[in-house]
Order: C-alpha cells, then sequence, then structure tokens
C-alpha cells in the first residue's frame, strides 16, 4: 500500500492529540465531527494500525499515535519557522543584502548606515564591497550586487539610478602645511603645489582639470592613485594637498590632517544604483532610506566634523 499522507490526514491527527477529543478536534479545524472522524478512519487505514482507542468520549491515543505524534510536531515546528521567517522578511528583519559602494564612501558614511540598518534587523546579514563606480555599475546590472551607493554622472543599461544630495570638494593637507592655517582657499593658491590627484577617469578629475585650466593655474600632479583612503594617507605623510569630497574628509581625516573649503564650488556628484527590476528588494529600499538619512545627517552638520 503507498504510504502517502495527505496534509488533511495529518491535520486532523494533530488536532485529536492537541485537544483530546472529535469534539475538540473539529473546533480546532472548524469541520463537522464526521468530518474528523472519517479523516482519522482514512488515516488509520492507511498507514495500517490504530492510533486512538475510545474512552468514553475522549479518544486515547496509542504509543504508535505518541511516536507518530512527535514527528508530526517537528513538521510544524518547521512550519511555524517558516511563518516567522516570512514575516521577518515582510519586515525586513530576516534575509541577505549585498552592497557595493565606491571607495570615497566606503570607511565613513557607508560603514555608518550599514550599522545602523543591521542594529534593528538582527537576523539580516549584509556583504559589503568597496569597488570603483563603473564597476560597482556593471555588477548590480547583472544582479550580483543589489544596491550600490556611486560617483555620478554614470550611466548603464539595465540599471536604475537615483541621485543623492551633492556634495563639495575640498582641500585636505597635512596640519603642519603652511596654508593648514587658512579656512578657505582658491584654485590659485594650489598653483604648482604638489598635489595627490584621482587617477585618470573619473569626472572629479576632470572637473579639477578643468578648474586650474579656467584660472591659469598649474596643477602640479606628484601622485595618483584611485582611492580617496590613500591620497589622504599619503597627504598626512607630507606627499602634498589633495581634493576630495566633503563627505569623505568628514570621516578621513585626523589630528595630521587640516581641511580647506575652496572658494570655487566643485561638486561632487554620488547616486544609488539598482537592478533593473520590476519589484525592487524590499531590504534594498530599506538600505536606501537609510543612505538618505546618513546623506540628509550630513548635509545638516549633524554628522562629523573635519579635523583641523
Amino acid at each position: 500500500m503507498d504510504p502517502k499522507l495527505s496534509f488533511r490526514q495529518v491535520e486532523a491527527f494533530r488536532s485529536v492529540m492537541l485537544s483530546g477529543s472529535v469534539v475538540g478536534a473539529a473546533k480546532l479545524m472548524n469541520v463537522t465531527q464526521p468530518g474528523v472522524s472519517r479523516t482519522i478512519a482514512m488515516l488509520e487505514a492507511r498507514i495500517g494500525y490504530m492510533l486512538f482507542a475510545r474512552r468514553g468520549r475522549r479518544l486515547v491515543p496509542t504509543p504508535e499515535a505518541e511516536s507518530l505524534y512527535r514527528e508530526v510536531e517537528h513538521l510544524y515546528g518547521g512550519l511555524d519557522r517558516i511563518a516567522q521567517v516570512a514575516q521577518d522578511i515582510r519586515h525586513q528583519r530576516a534575509g541577505a543584502l549585498r552592497v557595493a559602494s565606491l571607495p570615497a564612501l566606503a570607511e565613513g558614511l557607508v560603514p555608518h548606515a550599514i550599522a545602523r540598518f543591521v542594529a534593528t534587523r538582527p537576523l539580516v546579514t549584509v556583504f559589503v564591497q568597496s569597488l570603483p563606480s563603473r564597476q560597482i555599475a556593471e555588477l548590480v546590472s547583472t544582479r550580483q550586487f543589489d544596491i550600490g551607493i556611486i560617483e555620478t554622472p554614470l550611466s548603464r543599461p539595465a540599471t536604475i539610478i537615483e541621485p543623492l544630495p551633492t556634495g563639495r570638494l575640498v582641500a585636505v593637507m597635512s596640519a603642519t602645511h603652511p596654508l593648514a592655517k587658512r579656512t578657505k582657499l582658491s584654485i590659485k593658491d594650489l598653483d604648482a603645489e604638489p598635489m595627490v590627484m584621482m587617477a585618470h577617469g573619473s569626472f572629479v578629475r576632470y572637473q579639477i582639470e578643468d578648474a586650474f585650466s579656467r584660472v591659469g593655474a598649474s596643477l602640479k600632479i606628484v601622485l595618483e592613485t584611485p582611492s580617496s583612503t590613500i591620497a589622504c594617507a599619503l597627504v598626512a605623510a607630507g606627499a602634498g594637498i589633495t581634493l576630495v569630497g566633503r563627505l569623505t574628509a568628514e570621516f578621513l581625516v585626523h589630528k595630521d590632517l587640516a581641511v580647506c573649503e575652496l572658494d570655487e564650488s566643485l561638486p561632487m556628484g554620488y547616486g544609488l544604483i539598482y537592478p533593473q527590476l520590476t519589484f525592487q528588494m524590499p531590504l534594498a529600499e530599506a538600505f536606501a532610506a537609510q543612505i538618505r538619512k546618513e546623506f540628509a545627517s550630513q548635509k545638516s552638520g549633524a554628522g562629523h566634523s573635519p579635523a583641523r
């Protein structure tokens, strides 16, 4: 005989075990008493042995029924766990999120956002990686990351890019540099100064070169790097001056570095990038909201203040 059981039969058996009677089982299942009796009879016929002995109105489980019930409870325990996980996913309390960040924000604003994000979601796991913006766009477009934080302008097929509040470039130098006593500088003040620059290929690099050219200042590049972190470390070691976004400087500068505003407005564009999907992943949307809060906090001055 085929031992396969129906879920209805298992449910009726469990209900009788819990309530101790057909009457109680019928109430639990919201069905008629004869319906429960028929289902139990079909179950016993299917498995080939008796599950209950009648004692008045009560049904007394056989030893075989007790053994079977232990297995059934494992099943229902698994269903309860699945239901809990389903609710955790609904409320973004569980799941996994893959985040990619441009290096300029990967050691400051983004880690702070992730820490706050997971603080209220203890069952959520986050994988985060620092990559150049163009590589982030490529990986997001192929759904290898759920969300990315990039430098803009940038475009990539199969993605959606949401602009974030624009930042500004600031000058970062060693605290012992002669210009470190100034609170504000112009591009002309940087004429022929040794500069640590972002590598070619970024819109920021183009803006800086264009700004120097417009005022007739000489851009003396002594070192190049694709990393704002490395640029600031080189500057702290006395290698020259660098220009990075204020949001980067907010978290990277320390007592060995000084930050100066620029007279010229050189914007630093940022954006959130998602795969082009009909429905975005709820965890990605929740994390995007946290990133927006971090940007708003920095813009309002509630975040870290640059060191002098």
